[in-house]
């Protein structure tokens, strides 16, 4: 199981994020209002400056006008930016990565994707819920992205996918670690699944795909931190089948996403949760 695709898409950085909320060039505008300060006072001091004592004594003037000019600007362009990436807290752009040769358009809309409809056997591992908000970026502002469809699947703790065949296994027909949900008002999906397993040529992931009714669709995958994934993979059931042989630096589509999508995962009474926020450009 290593013939994942090639990794697709590209991240954009902070400064094509503010780009798009117009908030690039605020520390120019600063900083070409705040150069006819210092001319401005310059003039006054000559101009009133009758002695060589008057003129050192406005020259000085001058600096120190000049010094607190400099120092408001940069305080100005600092606040700016602070204020500019402050309001951008649940519209983080993410870099978009394969799909991978496993995704099956199940339709199966549920919250807990541990189970197989077909027998209702539950998948074994430890408990991970997913939170996923969603936002839309357009027109200078970030709102939530209400009714888009967010698939999630991945493998369990054997390294298996269901409803696929591969030269370890033929799964066609079940349906475990799969499903949808469709985004609240507030553009949150929520998921109940298990800390996934791994198998040959891949870091440990699970991929995700958010849809719109109007046809737009992005696809990536979460990403695990390695400290986090020693600790999970040394307790059963994944502790069976041994070591990973592959961790998050070793893998071309992690190194593509430049850790933009491990998620940040917590302890609950039940296992663990993580959220997750990403805004599109739709």
């Amino acid at each position: 199981m290593d013939n994942d695709d090639q990794p697709v898409g590209r991240i954009l950085s902070r400064r094509e994020v503010l780009k798009l909320f117009g908030l690039a060039g605020s520390a120019a505008v600063l900083a070409g209002c705040s150069s006819e300060v210092a001319p401005t006072a310059t003039s006054v001091a000559q101009a009133n400056a009758p002695t060589t004592t008057a003129t050192t004594a406005a020259t000085n003037t001058i600096g120190e006008v000049a010094t607190a000019t400099s120092a408001a600007t940069s305080t100005a362009e600092a606040t700016a930016t602070s204020e500019a990436v402050a309001a951008l807290p649940s519209c983080i752009v993410r870099p978009e990565l394969t799909e991978g040769p496993y995704f099956v358009d199940e339709k199966l809309e549920r919250s807990d994707i541990r189970s197989d409809p077909s027998n209702n056997v539950v998948s074994a591992g430890t408990q991970l819920d997913v939170k996923v908000v969603v936002s839309q970026i357009g027109a200078g502002t970030c709102t939530a992205l209400t009714g888009a469809i967010v698939d999630l699947w991945h493998c369990d703790a054997d390294g298996v996918y269901s409803d696929a065949t591969d030269r370890s296994f033929n799964t066609v027909g079940q349906k475990f670690l799969r499903g949808y949900q469709r985004t609240d008002d507030a553009g949150v999906a929520n998921f109940t699944t298990i800390y996934p397993g791994w198998y040959q040529g891949r870091a440990v992931h699970i991929h995700f795909k958010i849809r719109t009714d109007a046809g737009y669709e992005f696809t990536s995958q979460f990403f695990f931190d390695e400290s986090l994934t020693d600790v999970v993979h040394a307790q059963a059931p994944y502790v069976a089948k041994g070591v990973r042989t592959l961790l998050n630096d070793g893998d071309g589509i992690y190194q593509q996403s430049a850790g933009q999508t491990i998620l940040t995962v917590v302890p609950n009474g039940q296992g663990y949760s993580a959220t997750f926020e990403i805004g599109l450009q739709i």
